[in-house]
């Protein structure tokens, strides 16, 4: 099955965002994972929770191709803490993370219930 694409929100300088409330992770986004396309990593962050009642990992997938020569270092794993947690992950190296096609995969672990939202950093201020 294909990832399932979950969408920049960008972060607005010099203005405000209301808290947006993400992508529900759900049984097809644990089992098919999550694609960020056109991604951007360095200006990319990740906002991860957890409502399962144990604790959880979230894995940012090591790139792919010529791009990601620093991909051997591996995917990225954070747990994500029981019933309430949050995690934010990134910006990210894009000669670390970043597959072929320019996008970004995350994926989920058994059980994991809560949500994704991905922040788009500006470029400047």
């Amino acid at each position: 099955m294909p990832r399932t694409a979950v969408s920049y929100t960008p972060l607005v300088p010099n203005n405000h965002l209301t808290d947006p409330a993400g992508t529900t992770i759900d049984s097809t986004l644990v089992t098919n994972g999550v694609v960020i396309n056109g991604v951007d990593p360095e200006h990319t962050l990740i906002r991860v929770t957890n409502t399962a009642g144990s604790a959880k990992n979230v894995t940012v997938k090591a790139g792919s191709g010529s791009a990601a020569w620093m991909a051997g270092q591996g995917d990225l794993v954070q747990s994500v803490a029981l019933t309430s947690g949050v995690e934010w992950l990134g910006p990210f190296t894009s000669a670390r993370f970043q597959q072929q096609g320019s996008k970004l995969h995350v994926d989920f672990a058994s059980g994991h219930t809560g949500a994704i939202t991905v922040f788009k950093l500006p470029r400047a201020l």
